[in-house]
């Protein structure tokens, strides 16, 4: 059950005694065991037990809270954890393709000096500008849908040319193996989804590894390394949008501090571009 190995995952990674709970030597088992964490969460080993068994299915806010707390949950693992305690349904148009607004790509055309991409839930590039594209090493953007569209998923993991483009490639690759848990749980009935998640899970050992370890969390803001091809290692600050009416869909901008090399480097690939 998704719910017990998500539980095992973050319960293996505490350190107890980071948590007041004596090491008492050395342990089998990396983390807490599930007596002590269930003594920190002020609950019964045995309603523990069947928890990480799928064998509770109703459980109260405060005991995911209490869980939340214990296992030092950020805020996207404890939404994650919740879904994953109260499964339930969604049914807006999962699946059908991903359609955007041409507002929504004349925004990023405007971006300027921004390098701007448009990303869906499945991880497949929607829209965006020549500079967000000419950053991904992509041909300029084109009127495509559906399975010809670029997916940076696929591209992370699966293209080796990523591994040159992100020096820090298991931090990219981590960020969107957490990101796809993120959209697998908010989205449980969008076929096409799962279908990236098994096609990346038979193709690249790499995303077997990370996934395996139950990193969980939305897009964010963050700072990512470059190294470019055609202007060489730049250091780029990325902004995230959501859509309002599109929860699913994410706009990232991404851009260098003015006066850096970076920013020198950035510009020079929107004139190439």
């Amino acid at each position: 059950m998704e719910l017990g190995a998500f539980l095992r995952s973050r319960r293996a990674a505490l350190i107890p005694e980071e948590t007041g709970v004596p090491s008492c030597g050395q342990r089998r088992v990396p983390g807490l065991r599930r007596e002590e964490l269930a003594h920190l969460a002020g609950i019964s080993v045995t309603y523990y037990t069947r928890l990480e068994r799928g064998e509770s299915p109703q459980v109260s806010d405060s005991v995911l809270d209490a869980l939340a707390r214990v296992l030092k949950l950020s805020p996207d693992e404890r939404a994650y954890l919740v879904r994953l305690a109260r499964p339930g349904r969604i049914g807006n148009r999962l699946g059908e393709p991903e359609q955007l607004r041409p507002a929504v790509q004349a925004l990023v055309e405007a971006a300027g000096s921004q390098a701007a991409i448009i990303v869906g839930r499945r991880a497949d590039l929607l829209g965006g500008n020549r500079l967000g594209y000419a950053l991904w090493n992509l041909p300029a953007p084109q009127d495509t849908s559906g399975e010809s569209r670029p997916n940076i998923a696929r591209i992370t993991f699966l293209d080796p040319s990523a591994r040159d483009l992100f020096p820090d490639w298991e931090a990219q690759a981590r960020d969107l193996t957490a990101y796809l848990r993120h959209a697998a749980a908010h989205h449980p009935d969008d076929q096409e989804l799962h279908a990236l998640i098994g096609e990346l899970s038979v193709r690249s050992p790499d995303f077997v590894r990370i996934w395996s370890e139950h990193p969980v969390s939305d897009c964010l803001p963050s700072q990512r390394e470059y190294r470019h091809p055609q202007v060489g290692s730049m250091t780029l600050n990325e902004e995230v949008v959501r859509l309002t009416d599109d929860p699913g869909v994410r706009i990232i901008f991404s851009g260098a501090q003015e006066g850096t090399p970076s920013a020198e480097r950035l510009r020079l690939l929107a004139t190439l571009s």
